[in-house]
């Protein structure tokens, strides 16, 4: 459930308008609903509640807005975070390092440096040579960084290959059929408090077999190193669960996931770690658009919005799926194909897509945007940035202005050679 309903024939965004929003703030526009980041934080936590021991670490990639991680961290959750900018967010947004978890491939040197002096709580180790870089950096400091051995299962989450991480020829974690050495000699090592495991297979995982098969594995992993003399207090079982893009579409719910985690873990005596995002945010957004034309086809219109790829880039990154509503639908329908205004075929939302019939000036909304929406976004073709905005009952407010083209040309200089 989300807090974008429609009321007398306009889409609200929980008691605000959606036109209110795109008259003062403009279009194209992010809004999010504090009242479904909270619900879909709380739901999740219920689920996880046959668990004895568990901690939350939002992914913050899903959506990085400080509004967005204030709202998370009052729930009580942390951050699960792949770069060092991803960790000075959730610091700025309040929450204890303690509670940060460091995910990522590509961990630099300087980000590892950082980290271990802000202290974040745990670094999930994605390589053998991290670990070691690692160990250095905080035995160098005479202090001792605490981590988790990513694992890669050779699992195949059914998920699209680009979001794809838990097979063998992906570029996460450390083949499983090594990780018990990996694990044994980086736990030698000076500076390091190697506590546990970590794994996470894909993101928007649609069945929970692959998610029973890789939790399986880590199961057997923490027998065998416990057998060796190991301590294993940790466990993170990443995140991934996905979210549903088109109306009526049926996918696991938390509280099955909940009985899942519940299952294979009641004896693995942990604390039992995850890194929702989508799952929390998907459903709290949506992309306010303007119709800027309809333009006759071959077979059939297309629906040219303000809204770009480079706003939302799913849809050409992964062909993904976001319905398109009329903020305010008139009743009608068409067949149509929804395209922004940048010059590439791929700025394309919808092909053939029925749904509300809008006219110039409409508005639509691109729902299920509240994850890897505006974090996405970027000033091809020198756009600006989207803006977006956090509506609390009644109350809106700018939580990330329009970037526009000037500021990011005054950030730019031609060398003198060729004034």
């Amino acid at each position: 459930m989300d807090h974008f309903q429609y009321r007398d024939g306009v889409l609200f965004a929980e008691d605000v308008a959606l036109p209110t929003i795109a008259e003062t703030v403009g279009t194209p526009v992010y809004v999010y609903s504090e009242a479904t980041l909270r619900r879909h934080a709380r739901v999740f936590r219920e689920a996880l509640s046959g668990v004895p021991r568990t901690h939350f670490a939002f992914a913050v990639k899903s959506n990085p807005n400080l509004a967005v991680l204030r709202v998370l961290k009052d729930e009580g959750f942390g951050a699960d975070v792949v770069s060092i900018g991803e960790a000075r967010r959730a610091l700025a947004a309040g929450m204890p390092a303690a509670d940060i978890v460091f995910s990522g491939v590509g961990k630099t040197d300087a980000e590892l440096d950082e980290a271990v002096e802000a202290g974040i709580g745990q670094f999930n180790l994605e390589s053998e040579e991290e670990g070691i870089e690692l160990a250095r950096i905080a035995h160098e400091k005479g202090l001792t960084a605490t981590g988790a051995l990513r694992v890669n299962p050779d699992v195949d989450a059914g998920t699209h290959d680009k979001i794809s991480t838990g097979k063998a020829d992906n570029k996460f974690g450390v083949p499983i059929f090594a990780a018990k050495e990996i694990f044994a000699r980086l736990a030698a090592l000076p500076g390091m408090n190697l506590r546990g495991l970590a794994v996470h297979i894909g993101s928007q995982i649609t069945n929970l077999d692959p998610s029973r098969a890789a939790f399986g594995k880590i199961g057997a992993l923490v027998a065998e190193l416990r057998a060796d003399g190991h301590t294993i207090t940790h466990v993170d079982l990443g995140g991934g669960l996905g979210v549903p893009y088109r109306a009526g579409e049926t996918l696991p719910t938390p509280a099955e996931y909940g009985a899942l985690v519940a299952e294979v873990t009641a004896d693995w005596d942990v604390t039992v770690m995850f890194e929702p995002g989508r799952v929390i945010s998907g459903n709290s957004g949506v992309l306010v658009s303007q119709v800027i034309r309809v333009k006759r086809g071959a077979n059939h219109p297309f629906i040219v919005v303000d809204a770009a790829m480079n706003d939302l880039a799913r849809p050409a990154m992964y062909d993904a799926w976001h319905d398109v509503v009329a903020v305010e639908p008139k009743g009608e329908r068409l067949t149509a194909n929804v395209v922004g205004p940048i010059c590439e075929s791929s700025d394309t939302f919808a092909k053939n897509r029925e749904m509300d019939a809008v006219e110039t000036g409409d508005l639509v909304a691109f729902r299920t945007a509240g994850a890897y929406g505006a974090t996405m976004a970027n000033t091809y073709n020198s756009r600006p940035l989207v803006p977006e905005v956090l509506v609390s009952g009644d109350r809106y407010a700018v939580v990330a202005n329009r970037i526009e083209p000037a500021t990011i040309l005054a950030a730019e200089q031609v060398p003198d050679w060729l004034k």
